[in-house]
């Protein structure tokens, strides 16, 4: 069978590999000059444990096995990577509660680990930390997004596969022999597949309206939440992952760790109409209000811009977090079609038991 996935992220490059190894004849049509240019490259790096999400839900089952299988693939393919563990604090009386709640939903969903921590114990595994309780999660860590997106790349290729660059998909259509599927570019034309994966992020929700015969009423809403990162001037203070209490719209403002050994903050929940890549110092204010609930010790003009990333969501503020929407043909009715809509976090952990699952539902 041959395959297309549109969208050369993460998750495409995970599903283009399975599918690739599976025997599959594929090809990854990707927009942008190279591989993970949007989401895939703009965020925390984080391999999360399982810890936010409802038991049952889709993103717990694919961030607890996609975890297991990223670490052992890191392993195997030499992606840089370190389990160097998170502590999930409350700074305040009230939020006890919640972060015991995120411990045994943690525990439910088959998190590894999990251990409730007095403050003592807490500041005296991070002594400039500051919090009233705190939930040791052993299983988080971090990984090199960019090393992983090459593995999976190279797997793909040495399986036969190939991606296309500057080939954005405008549209596609089923027909007699398979999907007829119209692209862009420098050299523009068509081309017949029997089955196309939509793993194209931010633009999931165009290309599926662009697609003939498929329900417009099963093409959720675009909201764009974009998460601002500023850099700390100074040698990292803290040798885990440092996350407050959740908050509408993410996971609050953290404490994150990159394998060059640099300390960032971030991400915010900036809600956008647009898509914005640039970084207000302005609103370095809040960050400094928010991370001194944990680490009043931040000295100021200890923060300068550095990125940001923009998650695709299905829900807005003050909504209910949506889970992962992996609509396949039991769902749509179109043979050889599926869409991944709100491949946000934790998109980068899952990414290799999702690719799994798509090509299962390929069928």
């Amino acid at each position: 069978m041959q395959v297309l996935v549109v969208g050369a992220g993460v998750v495409g490059l995970a599903v283009a590999r399975a599918a690739a190894l599976a025997g599959h004849d594929v090809i990854v049509a990707e927009a942008a000059g190279a591989i993970g240019t949007g989401t895939s490259s703009r965020n925390s790096e984080v391999v999360h444990a399982g810890i936010y999400y409802p038991p049952g839900s889709v993103r717990a089952c694919h961030c607890v096995r996609g975890r297991r299988m990223l670490y052992a693939y890191a392993q195997t393919h030499g992606v840089r990577h370190r389990k160097c563990g998170k502590l999930l604090v409350a700074v305040r009386d009230a939020e006890i509660a919640k972060i015991e709640m995120l411990c045994g939903q943690a525990t439910a969903n088959g998190v590894e680990g999990m251990t409730m921590l007095t403050a003592a114990a807490a500041t005296a595994l991070e002594p400039a930390l500051t919090c009233v309780a705190a939930a040791l999660s052993p299983e988080t860590g971090i990984v090199d997004s960019h090393g992983l997106m090459l593995a999976l790349q190279g797997d793909l290729e040495d399986a036969g596969g190939v991606v296309a660059f500057m080939t954005p998909v405008t549209g596609m259509a089923p027909g007699p022999a398979g999907w007829e599927v119209r692209y862009g570019g420098s050299e523009p034309g068509r081309l017949t597949v029997d089955a196309v994966v939509n793993a194209a992020g931010l633009g999931a929700q165009a290309l599926a309206r662009a697609t003939e015969g498929y329900p417009a009423a099963r093409v959720p809403r675009l909201v764009l939440a974009k998460g601002n990162y500023f850099q700390y001037a100074g040698r990292p203070v803290f040798g885990r992952l440092i996350y407050p209490a959740p908050v509408e719209g993410g996971l609050g403002t953290h404490v994150t760790l990159d394998l060059a050994g640099r300390m960032r903050f971030g991400p915010d929940v900036e809600w956008i109409e647009t898509e914005s890549y640039d970084v207000d110092p302005a609103r370095a204010e809040t960050f400094y209000a928010s991370i001194r609930t944990y680490f009043p010790a931040l000295p100021d003009g200890a923060l300068t811009p550095d990125y940001c990333g923009i998650r695709p969501k299905l829900t807005g503020p003050g909504e209910p977090a949506a889970d992962f929407l992996i609509e396949g043909p039991a769902e749509h009715g179109l043979p050889g079609l599926v869409n991944l809509f709100g491949i946000e976090s934790p998109g980068l952990t899952s990414c290799l038991s999702l690719g799994e699952d798509v090509v299962a539902r390929l069928g």
